[in-house]
């Protein structure tokens, strides 16, 4: 599989009475593709996927698959901290129309050990045909992917690459320096993209896309060229922007800059509440400094359209 570039790890958007509004998700999809996203992951961190229902979350990535109609690779989030439950949600979401893959992070809370972790994904992967992109995130989940671990599960046919979010340079580089050449490493985190292109990443699934997919495109597309003045030119105006995500809990912060944007609503569902009035602030002061601010739309236009 052709897999690299800039991918998108989508917010999953809510009406205000807490449902999924699958309308405004439809209109996020065409436009992330309109930018040039090259891959797109819904119910992952970023999606809330935690507070989805099992049928809102077949849902959100059968209307995500709808959308995108082909054009792009889609790879659902399915992660659990039961081997047993993630392999039912692996079997059950494999049958979407049009899913290209799956994307599964490290069992969280249990913080299984390197041969608990092996077993798992391996008892995933074994219970799909697609292709499984592992997800190593510690920070959220408590466990730690390591690459002799890693090394191991890429002999798996279908395990075809992982999405780093370790913040660990020197665990990414000594995975990078030893994975198969068709192993793909993509940055999970915007901050870093820069330094895991430079080692041959793959690619970036990036949080800021969602704001400013068509930056994001260009800077990665640049890096993989190895055009590296205009990568290092985006990163620099860009990067004080993708800091800003994280001021607060993920997604708050990138759902409050889409809203500031008009492109989201920027309803949360609980535990996850809106930044505070003085990360607003500061975000809507950064949104005007890099210039992203554009004239209010029409009266009566819809504010989540592109």
């Amino acid at each position: 599989m052709e897999l690299f570039g800039c991918g998108t790890a989508l917010v999953t958007p809510f009406r205000a009475d807490g449902a999924v509004d699958e309308s405004a998700l439809y209109t996020l999809v065409n436009a992330q593709i309109a930018s040039g996203i090259d891959l797109l992951v819904p119910c992952g961190t970023t999606g809330e996927a935690a507070t989805l229902s099992e049928s809102e979350w077949l849902k959100v990535v059968e209307i995500t698959c709808a959308a995108a109609a082909g054009r792009v690779p889609v790879f659902a989030g399915c992660t659990h901290n039961s081997t047993h439950t993630a392999i039912e949600k692996v079997q059950r979401v494999s049958q979407t129309v049009g899913l290209t893959g799956i994307l599964s992070a490290n069992p969280y809370y249990n913080r299984p050990g390197q041969e608990g972790q092996y077993e798992h994904f391996k008892a995933i992967a074994h219970a799909t045909d697609l292709p499984v992109l592992l997800y190593n995130i510690p920070p959220r989940t408590g466990a730690n992917l390591e690459p002799a671990t890693v090394l191991r599960l890429a002999e798996i046919p279908n395990i075809i690459g992982i999405k780093e979010s370790s913040g660990n340079i020197l665990q990414i580089t000594e995975l990078m320096t030893q994975a198969p050449r068709s192993f793909r490493v993509f940055a999970g985190d915007d901050t870093l993209a820069l330094p895991i292109l430079a080692l041959g990443g793959a690619g970036l699934i990036s949080v800021a896309s969602n704001a400013i997919p068509a930056q994001m495109v260009e800077l990665v597309r640049a890096a993989m060229s190895n055009d590296w003045h205009t990568a290092r030119r985006i990163n620099r105006q860009f990067f004080r922007l993708m800091q800003a995500n994280f001021w607060e809990a993920s997604p708050a912060p990138i759902k409050a800059v889409m809203a500031i944007l008009g492109k989201d609503s920027e309803h949360l569902r609980l535990p996850m509440v809106p930044v505070s009035k003085g990360t607003r602030h500061r975000l809507e002061l950064l949104v005007g400094e890099l210039g992203l601010m554009v004239e209010a739309p029409p009266s009566g236009e819809d504010l989540r359209m592109y």
